[in-house]
């Protein structure tokens, strides 16, 4: 279960992610970011209430920061030990922004 809460201000879309970013909830979050991504600039995701993220989630965030590469910047934002220690291992820490 992946509730995923967007709020688009100008350039800026903030995404929350509720529950677990999974190989079943993945391509719902890959297809949200797809349909309201194009215009923004600042793409920030509130991980506070993210409890889990397999590698299916890492491919979408990945495909999101390579957009926002060429089209503004993209942060992590509240993400947990547990989540953070996936993207340590996973070498994710050196590709994304975490704050």
């Amino acid at each position: 279960m992946l509730n995923i809460i967007k709020n688009l201000e100008d350039a800026k879309l903030s995404v929350a992610l509720e529950g677990r970013l999974d190989t079943t909830t993945a391509p719902e979050l890959d297809n949200s970011l797809k349909e309201s991504i194009a215009d923004v600039k600042e793409l920030v995701f509130d991980f506070s209430k993210l409890e889990y993220i397999s590698s299916a989630g890492l491919r979408v965030l990945l495909s999101a920061q390579k957009t926002m590469n060429q089209q503004g910047s993209m942060k992590l934002l509240n993400v947990s030990s547990e989540v953070n220690e996936i993207f340590e291992v996973t070498g994710f820490s050196d590709i994304l922004t975490i704050e």
